[in-house]
């Protein structure tokens, strides 16, 4: 949420609460508490990286699972619908000076000219800017739509895949722009048997990736343990010192009465016996 790294953000970390123990130890010049404050650090920023790496590696993982194998198995797919529209705009071809026809909204065209000003005038036509059918065009099917983005209208040839080409203003420039994308398949499967290679290399350094273990795993268990043996050095002088504290407060701190002695002390008196007076009797003499 901060676009932090929480590896660079652990270079702060180093405010360690201290027990009654080490604020002695630090207090006596003790050179354990000094080690185990550096080793705190060190130990927390490690514990950090290997969560990142650990985190890293379900990310792989992931890929692994699920996004490489999606990916390969569209990309075969792209490319098995370019070869057969290849073929497809192979049996439909056009030449420099020759034309092969347009059917737009079920009228058949011979003239490249002809052809070319009845495709402005059915963009002209559109009822709205959502793509709608309007005919043919070697093999293709032939579709019209409004980029409002752009702010261009756009054909669309479908085969087994779909192509898109912006259109202009000028019938016959229209009608190259329609061929150029046609015979430009070579390249367009050229472009996606690469990225198929890239997909496959991608997924390969991943599997490598997971593999690999933490590289300071030995690190961390090396500096953990000294920790938990400073931990315990720690905690056995704590206890040792306790009890001589606890003895010399003792000692210094006056005693107090016990209220248990005086109530029994108390109790063994005899109470005295107060004499009688009488409710009646305003000066308090007794009758």
């Amino acid at each position: 949420m901060t676009s932090k790294s929480p590896v660079r953000s652990c270079e702060d970390v180093d405010e360690q609460a201290l027990s009654y123990a080490e604020i002695k130890a630090l207090c006596a010049g003790n050179p354990l508490i000094k080690e185990k404050m550096d080793l705190d650090v060190q130990v927390a920023k490690l514990k950090v990286l290997k969560a990142d790496h650990q985190s890293q590696k379900f990310r792989l993982q992931d890929k692994l699972l699920t996004k490489f194998p999606a990916d390969i198995q569209e990309t075969n797919a792209h490319i098995a619908g370019l070869k057969a529209d290849a073929q497809l705009a192979a049996t439909h071809p056009q030449g420099k000076e020759e034309f092969c026809g347009m059917t737009i909204k079920g009228v058949a065209y011979d003239e490249k000219k002809t052809a070319g000003e009845r495709l402005v005038l059915a963009c002209s036509e559109l009822p709205n800017a959502e793509e709608k059918v309007i005919g043919s065009y070697r093999g293709f099917e032939l579709s019209l739509r409004f980029d409002a983005f752009r702010t261009e209208y756009q054909a669309l040839l479908k085969g087994q895949r779909k192509y898109t080409v912006p259109l202009g203003t000028d019938p016959l420039g229209n009608i190259i722009r329609l061929d150029n994308s046609l015979n430009n398949f070579p390249e367009r499967i050229t472009a996606a048997e690469n990225e198929l290679d890239t997909l496959h290399q991608q997924q390969a350094a991943a599997q490598i990736e997971v593999e690999k273990p933490f590289p300071q795993e030995e690190e961390l268990a090396e500096k953990s343990a000294r920790l938990a043996e400073l931990n315990a050095q720690l905690d056995v002088d704590e206890k040792g010192h306790e009890p001589e504290q606890d003895e010399e407060e003792q000692e210094d701190t006056p005693r107090r009465p016990s209220v248990l002695a005086a109530l029994e002390e108390k109790s063994d008196k005899p109470e005295a016996v107060k004499p009688f007076r009488s409710y009646y009797d305003k000066d308090g003499d007794a009758r």
